[in-house]
């Protein structure tokens, strides 16, 4: 910097102000400094300047598997945010392993990340209570944290499941089946009740025997699906839900050999859905809406917000496209 100084015959204040993009520096002056670090080829050392400020202008995220839609776009939309406050990004995925979750949440702290924000896999968070005593803003993504309070963002799970098993009931459908994942799993279990208060709510009693709660992917998913298909006839589903987009994508390997009567409602929407032969219909919601929030509310907390712990669900609604119209045979 006293090279750039030097160069553009300006003070070190002035060449920091110009690094830094504050105001105060007349554009003639500012375009000499910026003519002086083109020519002499300074770059500004970040990690330092993290060290002088304690802060490393950057965003960390801990989701499940970036390789999945849904949180692929709330990575998206998260960068998208900190890009607009010149920070970057740090995200890793934890695969539903809690030990990972911790080791990468961790490490992420140890980097000093001004934020952190979390899909979290393990059922016990009171680790994190010193950061969160500190005033590191955390904020929980999809499912809450477990033995602390921290801002959280959750889809209306409970609801989205119900709306779905009630689009298929006014269709006529009465045994209805369940594909969803491992019932721990705070998404998992949630959608779950809500399956189970739809049918309730029609005065018809939950068949435990046309649940199928453990597929994890979409390969489980199909096994789990064509299982409850090759039930005896009187017990045989005539419709499907499924709690997430893998879950319905393995369902629908299981039902193109079937005879094409049985309904399905997918819990999360997912690409080309829509362009199937029949079309899926889906509970869909904004995997990006997640994210935005989940950033304002980071941001916010840096900003200076005090407040107690805020708590935002997103609602969910059916998107009826032609598979879970199928009348009841």
């Amino acid at each position: 910097m006293r090279d750039v100084a030097s160069t553009a015959g300006v003070s070190l204040k002035t060449v920091s102000r110009v690094v830094n993009r504050e105001d105060g520096v007349r554009p003639a002056t500012a375009a000499r400094v910026e003519a002086a670090i083109a020519h002499l080829g300074f770059a500004r050392n970040d990690v330092a300047r993290s060290l002088r400020h304690g802060r490393a202008n950057a965003l960390g995220l801990v989701i499940e598997d970036v390789a999945n839609p849904f949180y692929s776009a709330i990575a998206r939309t998260v960068e998208d945010a900190a890009r607009t406050r010149s920070h970057i990004l740090i995200t890793g995925s934890c695969e539903e392993d809690a030990e990972r979750e911790r080791e990468l949440v961790l490490r992420l702290l140890r980097r000093s990340v001004d934020a952190l924000l979390i899909v979290p896999a393990g059922d016990d968070h009171r680790y994190l209570a010193p950061e969160i005593g500190a005033g590191t803003p955390i904020v929980f993504l999809d499912r809450p944290p477990r033995g602390v309070e921290a801002d959280t963002v959750l889809l209306d799970n409970v609801g989205g499941a119900r709306a779905a098993v009630e689009h298929l009931l006014r269709h006529g459908h009465e045994r209805i089946a369940y594909v969803g994942d491992m019932p721990p799993l705070y998404t998992a279990s949630e959608r779950l009740i809500g399956y189970r208060a739809a049918l309730r709510g029609a005065g018809l009693r939950p068949d435990e025997g046309l649940v199928s709660a453990g597929s994890h992917d979409a390969a489980s998913a199909e096994r789990a699906s064509r299982e409850l298909l090759a039930l005896p006839p009187d017990r045989r589903p005539t419709a499907l839900f499924t709690a997430n987009n893998r879950n319905t994508i393995g369902a629908l390997r299981a039902l193109r050999d079937g005879d094409g009567t049985v309904a399905l409602v997918g819990f999360d929407d997912f690409e080309l859905a829509d362009m199937l032969p029949v079309p899926v219909t889906v509970v869909g919601h904004d995997p990006a809406q997640m994210g935005r929030i989940g950033a304002e509310m980071a941001y916010a907390r840096l900003d200076g917000e005090d407040g107690l712990p805020q708590r935002r669900t997103i609602d969910c609604a059916v998107v009826a496209r032609g598979s879970g119209e199928l009348p009841a045979p």
